[in-house]
């Protein structure tokens, strides 16, 4: 006697598996705010712009992912404590911005790129508040 099974094992399992699988975008980054530690990020049609602990930065381009990943340039702007100085000329750098975007989260590398310095590598949640210190 033949047993007909409906539904294998295997299905439901890789039903499973791809119904928890992240997604990689292609195409424009999500717009709207994405934060976290010593960082917030303003995603807009049009480009971007960063709050850091004592900097600030922008993103002058559309942040466009191909498979999760995108590269775009921008600049980076040191700030201070006290007060800016009437005629003090802020002190900005070109700057590449490379992210990586997986579901709700994204990994965001920035590097000035006069001089190579790696300012570091920032995680970020969509729709998540900045946790940010500004200098006094």
């Amino acid at each position: 006697m033949k047993r007909r099974v409906g539904i294998t094992p295997l299905f439901l399992l890789l039903v499973a598996a791809s119904a928890t699988c992240r997604s990689t975008p292609t195409g424009p980054v999500a717009p709207g705010d994405w934060g976290g530690e010593h960082i917030g990020l303003t995603v807009a049609q049009k480009g971007a712009t960063l709050e850091y602990d004592c900097a600030h930065g922008t993103i002058e381009e559309p942040l466009v992912a191909t498979e999760g990943r995108f590269t775009a340039l921008g600049t980076h702007t040191r700030e201070h404590g006290g007060p800016v100085r009437e005629g003090e000329l802020a002190e900005t750098h070109p700057a590449r911005y490379e992210g990586r975007i997986d579901g709700e989260t994204m990994t965001l590398e920035v590097t000035l790129t006069d001089s190579g310095e790696k300012l570091g590598t920032f995680k970020l949640v969509r729709g998540q508040s900045p946790r940010v210190f500004k200098c006094l």
